[in-house]
């Protein structure tokens, strides 16, 4: 796969990722897209390295790694910005 579509397959999972989590964050799109492939990145190494499974392309399990890691990484930079 081209690095262009993992660049859009981290802003989906960044944009879900943001939708799921409860509060109001005050991010806006080119922050939450970044976030999202930064996500998607760790969320693809935990999950590797964990054994939860592999990414391997854009299938369903692997989509739901990268939103869990978008979640992580939005939940974190949401803790940094707020002290």
């Amino acid at each position: 796969m081209g690095i262009i579509s993992w660049i859009i397959f981290g802003v989906v999972a960044g944009a879900i990722a943001k939708f799921i989590m409860p509060g109001r964050m005050e991010n806006g799109f080119v922050m939450t897209s970044l976030l999202g492939i930064v996500g998607a990145c760790v969320g693809g190494f935990i999950g590797t390295s964990l054994g939860f499974g592999k990414v391997t392309g854009f299938n369903l399990p692997s989509f739901f790694i990268a939103v869990l890691g978008a979640m992580i990484v939005l939940i974190i930079y949401g803790k940094l910005k707020s002290k």
